[in-house]
């Protein structure tokens, strides 16, 4: 610690998950080479138990934008609080997607090649959640590639790997189904309070 992480104290108790450590910058972890993708590229495929849809940047851009401050929880211990973003919320993304009534699960899908294409699990549950959303700025400058720019999803009530960086699709499931990370041993859900961070199956 010292350096780059530093003990929480007593008072952030009900902000801190167990086991977690304050950054003192923004760290990031990366498998594999970081995707790079230009905001006219990049689309949104809509796929599995949902009638298929392409989104593009604009017409992401044309759903109501909001700013956001959440913090922030990463399995491997550090946590950064009071992170600023503007993106979109999950809810009014949904309002664009037509469900299957036996819908109950997504998997998020990212840019990536082969085997570094990362993939992560949800429930329905878990996903569409007025604090959920898609963000393309980060403390007021477009979106890092090295932080899952331009565009990522932030779930904040969970650790931060069910925030897929470089977002790319959405697939619609009936069922629970293990993502990347989740195939390679991490919690199928990731709760921090319940230090959800390997998985006992």
């Amino acid at each position: 610690m010292g350096k780059f992480f530093e003990k929480p104290g007593p008072e952030l108790s009900d902000r801190v998950p167990p086991g977690q450590h304050l950054a003192k910058g923004f760290p990031v972890l990366t498998y594999g080479a970081t995707p790079q993708i230009s905001r006219d590229d990049w689309e949104l495929r809509i796929w599995g138990l949902a009638t298929p849809i392409t989104l593009s940047w604009a017409d992401v851009m044309a759903l109501p934008i909001h700013s956001f401050t959440a913090d922030f929880h990463c399995v491997t211990t550090w946590s950064k609080l009071d992170v600023q973003w503007r993106g979109i919320r999950v809810t009014d993304l949904m309002r664009a997607i037509a469900l299957e009534p036996s819908a109950s699960h997504v998997m998020q899908h990212s840019y990536g090649d082969g085997d570094f294409a990362y993939t992560t699990n949800l429930s329905l549950d878990d996903f569409v959640r007025d604090e959920n959303f898609f963000a393309f700025e980060l403390f007021g400058e477009p979106l890092p590639a090295e932080h899952g720019g331009p565009m990522r999803l932030v779930v904040p009530h969970l650790y931060a790997w069910k925030s897929a960086k470089w977002i790319r699709g959405l697939e619609f499931l009936s069922q629970d189904e293990p993502g990347f990370w989740e195939r390679n041993g991490y919690h199928h859900r990731g709760e921090p309070w319940a230090e959800e961070r390997y998985s006992v199956r």
